[in-house]
């Protein structure tokens, strides 16, 4: 039997029936799509929507880019067991798609695009918006996708759909493998009619696996975990993605190994679990770097190993230090010229756990005591971070985290992805619950933390999700808050005006460059940006957008602002306005270090004296073989 269909109707059938299924509990791989329309997608996919409305919700954006962070955000809250899928027509809102594409990629969270294409039958050629490329006349921009994506194909026929579809959805659910996946669909394809077997339209269910450990690769394992008197273990995005985190509890309560976190992993283990040494890497705690550089087995548990945590392999010095990388993916399982443990990591936390438990084995006494005693110490730095004594005064970056961290629970989650909040949060942020702590640091783009809150919610609706803001990113992409306006959706944004990068205004200083270009204030005589600050209201941009605004000016402000916002049932905006961009933070400083390459050669006496501590730095990185 045959069912006559457009092809963008096809594949709105299709997607409204595709499931994951992971420890027997199945979900709807595909729960909405988003879209902005053109003339390369309205007559298609935009009337196949309308068509069926009833089997595919949607969401309506402003922002091609925003519409995938806001789908990667449903993801990553999904368990990547559940996304979204991204529709946009030809030319820009394509091209807009780009950056969230990386994005999604480089983390390995799913999310399926669909961009308009030009005529594959080139019947109107150049098309409004078409790149025309000399040398290749099956070149669109669409092409620009191909990298950054998983999969990636361009559907010229309605009988190639099947194929297409049918390989997206295998990339979309492969833990593995997955992250941007790409159809692009020319525009007279999607309205095209095809005569389409039923079978492609009934309920398909993928399978996410949970490979365990190859019997040779775990007894090494075992035995490397065993010789080892200083071992630390790095939880990384994996363990959530897995939902490793009872497992990991399990495999530290038993054998007392500390646990440090990468930012993507944080939250592994509840703040106050008496393994937690908290993060690790340029932006970690002293207690975790410390341990970092004497230990002599580093677990990896689903981590790429970034250079922010291994302090860009300056960080992990000890003579006879080894690794242990446990990881789904070959390719990460290998780095640092580690053992791999190639695996699920719940699946190999938990043959580990019942493999050590057998011999009864733990780590020393004192090795416990040593970071249990550090860690302590590292919370009373925490604590004096966030006093905030005087109730009328404005508050510092640090101490504006200290009164959000005492007005949540286990149920909130915080979002954040650029600027110098992850700094401040990966040392000092309290993590209550597993999924509480939402760093997007993989790709750390500016302009995520909005419509990802608007996925977030969508995928948990009964919790408290707040963005964490600085002005520059707000600048980069406030044009959510206009879809959460109009669908209720109710995030709370916490926007901090420090006027300027701060995060990157440091990094200048410490580069030789000075914070040129850095701070939102007028031109000065000399050429440089250190005149007044702007005269910019962002409280009022966001006002203007739809959203509920409370203004905080002093601590007592603040505590009463947030508080209003956390009962709030609309979109809601908390602005505060803290310490100028070189004094914003507050925070202990960074721990350990990290590689931007300094001016070799200067004039300046800034970028000399950087650049002596440049090679310095450099002279003790190690390469792990």
């Amino acid at each position: 039997m045959t069912t006559r269909l457009t092809v963008a109707q096809a594949l709105v059938r299709f997607l409204a029936a595709q499931y994951t299924e992971r420890d027997g509990v199945r979900h709807r791989l595909i729960g909405a799509t988003w879209g902005i329309f053109g003339h390369g997608n309205v007559a298609g996919i935009g009337q196949a929507l309308v068509e069926y409305a009833d089997r595919m919700p949607f969401h309506q954006g402003r922002n091609e880019q925003a519409m995938v962070n806001a789908a990667v955000g449903y993801a990553r809250q999904s368990n990547r067991l559940s996304t979204h899928a991204v529709t946009t027509s030809i030319g820009p809102g394509a091209t807009n798609l780009v950056t969230g594409a990386a994005l999604a990629t480089i983390n390995h969270l799913p999310v399926l695009l669909l961009p308009g294409d030009t005529f594959a039958t080139r019947t109107a050629d150049p098309v409004l918006q078409q790149l025309e490329v000399p040398y290749a006349g099956d070149v669109s921009v669409n092409d620009t996708l191909r990298p950054v994506s998983r999969f990636f194909d361009r559907v010229t026929r309605p009988e190639a759909l099947i194929p297409a579809a049918l390989q997206a959805m295998r990339v979309l659910t492969d833990p593995v493998e997955t992250g941007a996946v790409t159809l692009a669909l020319p525009q007279d394809v999607q309205a095209e009619a095809y005569d389409w077997p039923d079978e492609f339209f009934a309920d398909r269910v993928w399978t996410v696996r949970r490979p365990a450990a190859d019997p040779v690769e775990l007894a090494a394992a075992v035995r490397a975990v065993r010789a080892a008197r200083r071992p630390l273990l790095v939880a990384g995005g994996g363990v959530h993605h897995s939902r490793a985190e009872q497992a990991l509890a399990a495999f530290a309560e038993a054998t007392g190994i500390p646990v440090a976190s990468t930012q993507a992993g944080k939250g592994s283990l509840r703040f106050d679990h008496p393994q937690d040494v908290g993060g690790i890497g340029h932006t970690g705690t002293a207690t975790a770097d410390e341990l970092a550089r004497t230990a002599d087995l580093v677990i990896g548990v689903g981590t790429r190993y970034t250079d922010f945590t291994t302090a860009s392999h300056t960080l992990f010095t000890g003579a006879d230090v080894r690794f242990l990388n446990v990881n789904i993916a070959s390719l990460d399982g290998h780095k640092l010229a580690g053992t791999p443990l190639i695996a699920d990591a719940r699946s190999a936390l938990d043959q580990l756990t019942e493999a050590l438990a057998a011999e009864g084995h733990r780590v020393s006494d004192g090795y416990t005591a040593e970071y249990t005693q550090d860690k302590e110490r590292w919370e009373q730095r925490v604590d004096a971070a966030y006093e905030a004594e005087e109730p009328d005064v404005r508050p510092t970056q640090t101490q504006v985290l200290g009164i959000l961290d005492a007005l949540v629970d286990e149920s909130d989650i915080l979002i954040n992805a650029a600027g110098s909040l992850p700094g401040d949060l990966h040392k000092l942020w309290r993590a209550r619950s597993r999924d509480q702590y939402h760093l997007e640091y993989g790709y750390s783009c500016m302009g995520y933390e909005i419509p990802a809150a608007i996925g977030v919610r969508l995928a948990a609706p009964d919790r408290p999700v707040w963005a964490l803001v600085g002005d520059g990113t707000y600048l980069m992409m406030p044009t959510e808050i206009v879809t959460a306006v109009q669908e209720g959706v109710a995030i709370k944004m916490l926007l901090v005006q420090n006027h300027g990068y701060a995060s990157i205004g440091g990094l200048s200083a410490s580069v030789g460059g000075e914070r040129f270009g850095t701070a939102y204030r007028y031109p000065a005589d000399d050429g440089t940006f250190t005149g007044a600050p702007l005269p910019v209201d962002l409280a009022a941009n966001a006002a203007s957008l739809g959203m509920r605004v409370l203004r905080a000016k002093t601590v007592r402000d603040l505590r009463e602002a947030l508080a209003e916002a956390r009962a709030a049932d609309t979109p809601t905006c908390v602005y505060v306005e803290t310490e100028t961009a070189d004094t914003v933070s507050g925070a202990p400083p960074a721990q350990a270090w990290w590689d931007v390459p300094v001016a070799e050669t200067a004039t300046r006496k800034s970028a000399v004296e950087a650049r002596e501590l440049y090679e310095r730095h450099v002279s003790t990185r190690r390469r792990h073989l």
